[in-house]
């Protein structure tokens, strides 16, 4: 199990948008697979997701679990790691 992390603030800023746009796109049925679908795409360990989403202090959060929302769901990364802009890339 992975001890608790001392995340930046920036990190956690990062994390919130993560889970909040997954639960977006959960919601409008936009990810093949539900959470399952999401982890199998994005290499991410199951009960390792579910543990940080409960826990962001957890030391399981990884930049990369934020490639498949920017590659296949057209998050934009500006958004996702600094907050501004649009949410999605192409949205007017």
């Amino acid at each position: 199990m992975s001890r608790t992390r001392a995340y930046k603030q920036e990190t956690l800023d990062i994390q919130q948008r993560y889970f909040n746009i997954v639960q977006e796109l959960l919601d409008a049925d936009r990810i093949p697979g539900g959470i399952a679908g999401l982890c199998e795409v994005s290499n991410i360990d199951r009960r390792h997701w579910y543990v940080q989403r409960k826990d962001n202090g957890r030391g399981y959060f990884e930049v990369a679990w934020l490639i498949p929302l920017i590659k296949y769901h057209k998050v934009s990364a500006n958004w996702l790691l600094l907050g501004t802009g649009k949410i999605y890339k192409g949205s007017k």
